[in-house]
């Protein structure tokens, strides 16, 4: 098929690297429907009145919101290709710091909105028994740090439901991948996407640390380049045989084999305990 005849449904567009994506798919010539809390923003930001270009106001946490942008996209362009799940934001503090209101909150944009435009699209992939979700995850939903432990956990969340969805939707066809980037040079960072908690307690003081140097220091100076991670995005839905994980950067590729590495000592260390439950003939 040509581009033309390509759809792609993308989340959380109105900055960073979604927003660059549409930017690159429209230049492409594919059908783009993007979602964002607000169409206005979004429109301006894209600068494109084309129509093959489709801005949807959507609110990820309504079923029925996402139901129908959805429905929308198939009435104008026919069908959905491609899926890019990329809405999300960060939470950063302590567990002990993050409220309940705080943690459901980032649970229901990067795990709960993630699973209603899933399920709304899947049936129309089923159906054409092709289709590529592209889930935008981290290098950070392999590991954890102090005062991360809220904002991996929906990333470890996004990881593992890619992981069964994988094997669910391969008799139809349809491919999933995890794109997993380490530090990309976008303004995640700044107060509208990294979110601290209200409530801090100075005895954190190795969290109070890592606010400070998020909200100071990093931003600009990330590794990632946002182009070449949304162009990479492209370039993965052309592959036979895409792959699951997917990380980009340098910075993420130093992340992961940290973490390998450290769960791979720690299960051996303790290789004599772990055996030691098994019933003994």
């Amino acid at each position: 098929m040509k581009n033309e005849n390509k759809t792609w449904f993308i989340t959380g567009t109105s900055q960073g690297i979604g927003l660059i994506l549409v930017k690159q798919l429209l230049k492409q010539g594919y059908n783009v429907a993007a979602t964002a809390r607000n169409a206005e923003t979004l429109k301006k930001a894209v600068g494109s009145s084309s129509l093959q270009f489709l801005p949807l106001q959507v609110d990820l946490v309504d079923e029925k919101s996402v139901k129908q942008a959805v429905e929308t996209t198939v009435a104008q362009f026919g069908s959905i290709d491609y899926l890019v799940n990329n809405a999300g934001y960060g939470l950063i503090g302590g567990i002990e710091e993050s409220s309940d209101a705080e943690v459901r909150a980032n649970f229901d944009v990067n795990v709960f909105g993630l699973l209603n435009v899933t399920r709304a699209i899947l049936p129309y992939m089923r159906q054409k028994k092709l289709g590529h979700i592209i889930n935008i995850s981290s290098v950070f939903g392999l590991l954890a740090g102090a005062g991360w432990g809220i904002y991996c956990s929906t990333k470890f969340a996004v990881e593992a439901i890619s992981e069964a969805l994988v094997q669910e939707v391969k008799p139809f066809g349809i491919k999933v991948t995890l794109i997993e980037p380490g530090y990309v040079r976008t303004n995640f960072l700044n107060s509208s996407s990294l979110i601290a908690s209200k409530n801090p307690i100075s005895d954190y003081t190795e969290i109070r640390e890592a606010v400070r140097t998020h909200q100071e220091d990093l931003g600009g100076k990330q590794l990632g380049d946002p182009e070449k991670v949304a162009a990479l995005i492209q370039q993965i839905t052309t592959l036979e045989a895409p792959p699951l994980h997917l990380l980009t950067g340098s910075d993420a590729y130093q992340f992961a084999n940290y973490k390998i590495d450290s769960l791979k000592n720690e299960i051996e260390a303790n290789k004599e305990r772990t055996f030691s439950t098994d019933f003994t003939a």
